[in-house]
């Protein structure tokens, strides 16, 4: 009977905490699949800063999140994240990325190719915090295939800095008077409008696809003689 009554209790407990579990997978599903999955080319600020500014703000507000957990794990996600896409870009090389998006998306490539070019292993770290070269400085630095450990350690220190830090910052940003009662209409704000940007970054690259489809569909005019 005790062991029952026991067995209840911890599955009460387990059910009350699937929220909170929750929460953390969503948090650091985003941001994996914000590069490595190239989630982060239509909805860059739901997978980028404002994310994880908003976690942390809720981790703040909320006693059943752990910040801990919270912060090393969306360390970790990130740094996977990159891992995967430096993985493409070295499997498939610069076709993976042509085949990404419209001519804005293919704008946001060039001039990461540029970034990349000039900064090297520093540019795996500050892309962290640009949202345009978020999620393709790990592609690129495979295509240009950089030193395996190389990318690596940036990777790491880049994930520790933003991953981990950006979390920690909004968090510790709810101790500032006003912050901490208004957090969840912060992190609200920020993720709707994230959506909404994402939204016409979305339909915008459709649309600029779509009419490049169709000009080079259409037949050549040739003059008869």
């Amino acid at each position: 009977m005790l062991r029952t009554s026991a067995l209840g209790d911890q599955l009460g407990d387990l059910l009350g905490q699937s929220g909170v579990i929750l929460f953390y997978l969503v948090i650091w599903g985003l941001v994996f699949a914000g590069t490595a999955l190239f989630l982060g080319v239509f909805i860059p600020f739901i997978t980028g800063d404002s994310l994880l500014f908003g976690a942390g703000l809720v981790a703040a507000t909320n006693p059943n999140l752990s910040i801990a957990i919270l912060a090393i794990g969306t360390g970790i996600a990130a740094f996977l994240g990159d891992q995967v896409g430096f993985l493409l870009g070295r499997r498939y090389g610069r076709g993976y990325l042509d085949r990404h998006g419209g001519r804005r998306t293919q704008a946001a490539i060039a001039k990461t190719e540029s970034f990349y070019r000039k900064f090297g292993w520093w540019s795996v770290i500050i892309a962290r915090f640009m949202p345009w070269a978020r999620v393709f400085v790990p592609v690129i630095a495979g295509v240009g295939r950089m030193n395996y450990y190389k990318f690596l350690s940036s990777n790491l220190v880049g994930a520790v800095a933003w991953g981990t830090g950006m979390t920690l910052v909004g968090y510790y940003a709810a101790s500032i008077p006003g912050v901490k009662n208004a957090a969840y209409v912060i992190a609200g704000f920020f993720i709707v409008a994230s959506i909404i940007f994402g939204y016409r970054t979305w339909r915008s690259d459709r649309l600029e696809t779509r009419a490049a489809a169709t000009t080079n569909a259409e037949p050549e005019h040739t003059s008869g003689g």
